[in-house]
């Protein structure tokens, strides 16, 4: 009887949920375990095509009118790129994920990958726009640097000088140092605690930003996390500094630069942190891409928006964006199920984090109001970044030195997909030792994709057949 009720709240709170049944044997007794079984993957990560961005509506009405300027065969690369720069114009906002924690929109950090002649450079024009407020700010501040140098250079040596202003960017230069990008994070924290947004064209130039390359790692995982930099500076007057970093960065590289960059920070959280959104190599078309025009009517546009972002402070709880992540949660544990890979899984949180902050920037712009049309592209979004990164690094992850072109080859693999159907635990156990992988674990994985209803078993025939749900998922 308690178990019949336990079962009956459960279904009360999850109505909607379907629950699979598992038998399991324990001391001799026989148990029946009801458990949540959900699976609406609605794009395909390991293909060698990039899911398919969902058409923007409702509510995403501000990543529209930005794809609007962009020549068409980069709209879907450029989408994870805008949420950086838009994000940076929250300030003084928290958001409750899932976890219990409170989280700003800074440490958002995106790497749009592309072949040299790939139209990357339409990213620098777009945010641009974006930050045109930002910019406007910032000559302001240079002013008041470059008067303090004209007046030092006017008074004597015996004549007393006046202080250094404390400047504060919000958009500093793409090749700004260290040195420069510390003392920025403390002028920003002094005034408030204003994240600032750097946009660089080329992956190396990140090296100059956090000190050299050596320290790219520590850097990029301190930003993300919002830590202090762990740095002191001293100047003339003996003052230190260890400022809070609130840095929102975007990143532009070719394949090759991109793998030379990260190969050796896959596995210390760093490559996990960084959004990736990859466009591979076109067919040669012999069409030169078309962009939008700049005009009035855009800037006074994008400014509705972006008012938005700046009018907005305090502490919020978006509901139904954590319920989409929760659920997203299970749907990516079913991911490295079906790959039976534990990178894939690890990546995969980082991922929903990015896009749940993501989700939480096109809930301001659309008035603090949830659309299905939202929920479709925060899903999207970690989809695309997963892909990417197999795109990528598939290789390199499991420790392979080949190409980018055939990285995919050695990343996760869906196992399911290669299996026939029906199918056979011994054929199981064939595949995963032609992927290197023991076969003592056949058993716990077609028990995980029976619960997961990607799978169903014949105990007359001993053979194992793949779900309508699951083909159908599949497919797409």
């Amino acid at each position: 009887l308690i178990i019949i009720y336990i079962i009956y709240i459960m279904r009360r709170i999850e109505p909607s949920k379907k629950w699979t049944v598992m038998d399991c044997n324990c001391n001799n007794v026989k148990y029946k375990f009801y458990l949540l079984s959900r699976i609406t993957m609605n794009y395909n990560i390991f293909g060698d095509k990039a899911p398919m961005a969902p058409t923007l509506g409702k509510g995403t009405e501000c990543i529209k009118l930005l794809c609007s300027q962009a020549s068409n065969d980069m709209i879907s690369p450029l989408i994870p790129m805008f949420f950086p720069a838009l994000g940076a114009h929250l300030r003084n906002s928290e958001f409750l994920y899932p976890d219990q924690t409170w989280k700003e929109t800074c440490g958002m950090m995106a790497n749009l990958v592309a072949e040299s002649g790939g139209n990357k450079g339409q990213l620098t024009a777009l945010v641009e726009a974006i930050c045109k407020d930002f910019r406007g700010h910032d000559e302001g501040e240079i002013r008041r640097l470059v008067e303090w140098q004209r007046v030092m250079k006017t008074r004597g040596a015996n004549k007393e000088k006046p202080a250094r202003p404390e400047v504060a960017l919000y958009f500093p230069p793409s090749d700004v140092t260290n040195p420069a990008f510390l003392q920025n994070a403390m002028a920003l924290e002094a005034q408030g605690g204003r994240t600032q947004y750097i946009n660089m064209p080329e992956v190396e130039m990140a090296d100059r930003m956090c000190g050299g390359h050596r320290q790219v790692s520590q850097m990029l995982r301190n930003i993300y996390d919002r830590q202090r930099s762990g740095a002191l500076r001293a100047s003339a007057d003996g003052v230190t500094g260890n400022p809070l970093l609130r840095v929102n960065l975007t990143i532009s590289s070719t394949p090759y630069a991109t793998r030379k960059f990260y190969r050796n920070d896959l596995f210390n959280g760093t490559f996990g942190r960084m959004v990736f959104s990859y466009k591979p190599r076109t067919n040669r078309d012999g069409r030169i891409p078309r962009q939008g025009k700049y005009n009035e009517w855009f800037y006074k546009q994008l400014q509705g928006y972006l008012s938005r972002l700046d009018e907005t402070e305090g502490q919020f709880v978006i509901h139904p964006l954590n319920k989409l992540v929760d659920q997203m949660a299970e749907d990516m544990a079913c991911l490295a199920d079906l790959a039976d890979d534990d990178v894939l899984w690890d990546v995969s949180k980082r991922s929903l984090v990015s896009a749940w902050k993501a989700g939480c920037v096109l809930w301001v712009l659309n008035r603090h109001a949830w659309t299905r049309s939202i929920g479709e592209v925060v899903e999207w979004l970690v989809y695309h970044d997963i892909w990417s990164k197999m795109q990528l690094f598939g290789d390199l992850l499991r420790k392979g030195e080949k190409s980018a072109k055939e990285s995919r080859q050695n990343g996760p693999k869906n196992m399911l997909e290669f299996l026939p159907n029906p199918f056979n635990i011994a054929q199981l156990e064939a595949l995963r030792a032609s992927m290197e992988k023991s076969s003592e674990g056949a058993k716990k994985q077609v028990s995980l994709w029976t619960c997961r209803k990607l799978i169903t078993y014949d105990p007359l025939t001993g053979l194992y057949t793949k779900t309508e749900k699951y083909l159908k998922s599949n497919s797409k």
